[in-house]
């Protein structure tokens, strides 16, 4: 199988060695380049087509932002996964107008990171749970189309039940969507339920089937909406 072609743009060296580490030893995936600014992010674009990049937003020069749409313009393909400290609302809205179709915070478990990429290279849209919930309340509160850009993220129309709470989850399914709402990685998931990782995985993955989402954050923005977990539930 041919692996997925990434690139990253992170000014922390430190941050970007990790990076580079984590995606070398992960079989499916090339890391095409590494750079610690995107002073020449069109070319390297341009030349190198990746199918994923991730993109730091704090950058000396241009900032990844502004740097995000000038990816789209070179490579309309080429997916964007926002990496960042920051949960503003300003900053995460004004990346997925610029085309950026993850938002992940730096925070984030390497298994997240490498699981994102992947899901993004799928057509799915990846968001740290602290993202997807500010993208959906601040939906919620400024109810206009001027956010198409959220409601396609996390807004995916979903065909269920009349009663829009019966999901089919398992007892241990809804379990772990719970956790995912609360913000849990997998690895806290396995140990506070006793199971492996992989365990998880596979929940994970019944839960976005009977859920029709592609991604973590499609699942929450589901979960809280309809209010089978959560505060609301």
């Amino acid at each position: 199988m041919t692996p997925l072609r990434l690139v990253i743009f992170e000014d922390n060296g430190d941050f970007r060695e990790s990076l580079l580490h984590l995606f070398r030893f992960t079989p499916d995936v090339e890391v095409m380049g590494a750079y610690p600014d995107c002073a020449d992010v069109r070319q390297i674009i341009s030349q190198l087509k990746p199918e994923v990049v991730l993109m730091d937003i704090d950058m000396p020069g241009m900032n990844g932002i502004e740097a995000t749409a000038v990816v789209k313009e070179a490579s309309p393909t080429t997916q964007v996964v926002m990496l960042t400290v920051s949960e503003e609302e300003d900053r995460i809205f004004q990346a997925l107008r610029n085309g950026a179709t993850g938002y992940l915070l730096k925070k984030s478990g390497p298994d997240e990171l490498v699981d994102s990429v992947r899901l993004v290279h799928k057509g799915g849209s990846p968001m740290s749970p602290a993202i997807a919930r500010k993208v959906l309340q601040f939906f919620h509160l400024n109810n206009t189309t001027t956010l198409t850009a959220a409601a396609t993220v996390v807004n995916r129309t979903i065909e269920s039940d009349d009663d829009g709470l019966s999901t089919g989850l398992t007892p241990r399914e809804q379990e772990i969507l719970e956790a995912l709402v609360d913000g849990l990685s997998y690895k806290m998931i396995a140990a506070k339920h006793f199971i492996s990782t992989d365990t998880v995985k596979n929940h994970i993955q019944g839960i976005y089937r009977k859920l029709h989402v592609n991604s973590k954050g499609e699942a929450i923005s589901y979960a809280l909406k309809r209010g089978i977990a959560g505060n609301n539930r």
